[in-house]
């Protein structure tokens, strides 16, 4: 399978290396707006650099998007209009109206797509959502969330971002609707600049929380930071009828109990989510492949995409306006 790559940056690095490592490969093609840049990282992997990305996608059996965010409109419906089988990082678009045309116009095309919410592919993710299933657990009474990541992110980065909810609390508000099955009613958020004033200027905040209520589902709690100085921490803990699980929560996990006797994990903590989902990302190549060969459903739709965006919003909506809304109130 021939397979084109846009995007050569922090992630692009990363995905280039996971897919000349993926079976079923056999040729692969790097492209971004920065052509040096895109012979650089093709160099890494024995990949070839395009001269353009619309060279890139001549021939191409499927194309992996990981540009910036303000490119992914304009590249998914120049893939799907190809007909080319396409994988795409989050977000779909840069707000709610663009992503709900959007993923009208995939779901309308016929062409595979999977978006990229990578923390569906990781192994403790997948063993809770089984657990759930099963009904193992039993009741699933709460589930703690926690997303705390290691440094916050440059100025620039910070002012396009779409705000904390939207670029990294999306991630749980997915994973807490593939874990369990069950979807949003209503969420009450709120947040605050704790340490780092920039945040300011955007109308964005550094660290947050958020009540969420399921749709017969377990009562959800949520915290978010932009700066943990141990690493970066990712977790969530399900208390059900049956038994307790967690995930993240491990040798590598940026937190040390205080209890007598107790030891600090050993170590070293997880220091990005480059590196904690690594195995992640390259399970998601692995099924987007079979995908892409008309093998296998998508896993993750752009409905999907979506349905965690509209709890985003929702989120956000609440932080400004200091009173729980419900996701009927957000257009999808």
């Amino acid at each position: 399978m021939r397979v084109t790559l846009i995007g050569a940056g922090r992630i692009g690095k990363l995905h280039a290396r996971l897919l000349s490592a993926t079976p079923g490969i056999d040729a692969l093609t790097v492209a971004d707006i920065d052509s040096s840049l895109a012979a650089q990282v093709a160099g890494s992997v024995g990949a070839t650099a395009a001269p353009s990305i619309d060279a890139a996608l001549d021939g191409a059996n499927a194309v992996v998007i990981a540009a910036a965010t303000t490119a992914h409109a304009e590249l998914i419906r120049g893939a799907i209009a190809r007909g080319i089988p396409t994988f795409c990082e989050k977000p779909l678009s840069e707000s709610l109206d663009g992503t709900i045309a959007l993923a009208a116009d995939i779901e309308r095309s016929g062409v595979p797509f999977q978006l990229g919410f990578q923390r569906r592919f990781d192994a403790a993710y997948r063993e809770v959502r089984r657990l759930v299933e099963s009904g193992e657990l039993g009741t699933l009474y709460a589930i703690r969330l926690a997303g705390h990541d290691p440094a916050p992110p440059h100025e620039a980065y910070i002012a396009q971002s779409g705000g904390l909810f939207r670029d990294f609390s999306i991630h749980d508000f997915d994973i807490l609707r593939w874990m369990t099955g069950c979807e949003v009613e209503e969420i009450y958020a709120d947040g605050s600049v704790r340490g780092f004033d920039v945040f300011k200027k955007y109308d964005d905040v550094d660290t947050a929380a958020a009540v969420i209520r399921l749709i017969d589902g377990p009562l959800t709690v949520l915290t978010v930071s932009r700066h943990d100085p141990l690493g970066y921490d990712i977790r969530a803990e399900v208390f059900g009828s049956k038994d307790s699980v967690s995930v993240g929560l491990g040798p590598k996990t940026p937190m040390r109990s205080v209890e007598p006797g107790v030891p600090p994990p050993a170590g070293p903590a997880w220091q990005d989510f480059l590196v904690r989902f690594e195995d992640a990302y390259a399970a998601e190549f692995v099924t987007f492949l079979a995908v892409a060969r008309g093998e296998a459903a998508s896993p993750c739709t752009a409905l999907d995409g979506l349905a965690a965006l509209r709890i985003a919003e929702a989120a956000d909506r609440s932080r400004h306006e200091h009173r729980p809304v419900r996701l009927a109130e957000i257009p999808g």
